[in-house]
């Protein structure tokens, strides 16, 4: 555990691009990757801690990563965070952990599966997003309410607080405010006094529905109807271009599929797993 026993910390990858990154990695078997989104605190274990102890319980070997500038991975206060510098440090962290197929899901930011999935077809067996970045242009996105309040959480030169955090998580992140604890707001807030603004400032993200066809993998796509974050825009866009997915619309669902529908969201995942797994035997 963290020296805080707020989050979980397990082992480091040192990867060959000077970055060090923190990563989860429990149980035996095919290999499951999960990457979180790119919220205020956000981490591996804070995003996904419903959902990857019971894939491992199912038979999967599961590696949550905290991505380059979040969670206890490092935050570079010197480089630009475009989609090919996640898809590096990511996949150089595959390597040091041995991992030569794997099935990727992805929530938000965790369009960077996509990215690995585009540059490294033979690694990626299979792909579960939950409203992928990359899907509309920039200027909607900036203009969706709650990605204006999560810049102005990143940006604000006033302290911090829990109360910030839960407004933003209630009105942007969650449908059901039920679903943000106090848990949930202690591990936020503890990675964000880790964090640095660069991240958010110097990320850059593609607009990809059109290299969506070249995916060679079947894709799960979750979609909530109720999310703030992401324009409706993308939800077409991942629609009409991308081969081989079958997409759930979730009613009553702001922008974590994961939590607010967490055993709907765990139940689909592991047939989709279980039916890939089946076709390429």
């Amino acid at each position: 555990m963290s020296a805080s026993n707020i989050l979980p910390e397990d082992r480091y990858a040192q990867c060959p691009n000077g970055q060090r990154i923190h990563y989860i990695d429990q149980g035996e078997g095919p290999v499951v990757v999960f990457l979180h989104g790119s919220g205020p605190g956000a981490s591996g274990h804070s995003n996904f801690q419903g959902n990857y102890p019971v894939f491992v319980q199912q038979g999967y070997r599961c590696l949550v990563p905290d991505l380059v500038g979040f969670g206890y991975s490092d935050k570079p206060t010197d480089v630009a965070h475009p989609l090919a510098f996640f898809v590096e440090c990511l996949k150089q962290t595959l390597d040091a952990a041995g991992v030569s197929r794997c099935t990727v899901i992805g929530n938000s930011l965790g369009a960077v599966a996509l990215g690995l999935a585009l540059e490294y077809p033979a690694l990626v067996e299979g792909l579960i997003l939950m409203a992928p970045g990359g899907m509309s242009p920039r200027d909607e996105y900036l203009q969706m309410p709650a990605m204006q309040k999560m810049f102005e959480i990143y940006l604000s030169e006033g302290e911090l607080t829990s109360a910030k955090l839960r407004e933003l998580f209630e009105f942007g992140l969650v449908h059901d405010p039920r679903h943000v604890t106090e848990e949930l707001l202690a591990q936020r807030m503890h990675i964000m006094s880790l964090m640095n603004i660069q991240v958010m400032v110097s990320m850059d993200i593609p607009h990809l529905p059109e290299r969506l066809r070249e995916l060679q993998c079947p894709v799960l796509a979750f979609w909530g109807a109720n999310d703030m974050m992401m324009p409706d825009s993308g939800l077409l866009a991942l629609a009409k271009n991308c081969p081989n997915m079958k997409m759930i619309v979730l009613s009553e669902c702001g922008h974590w599929a994961m939590v607010e529908h967490e055993a709907l969201f765990n139940r689909e995942c592991l047939e989709f797993l279980a039916t890939n797994a089946a076709t390429h035997a």
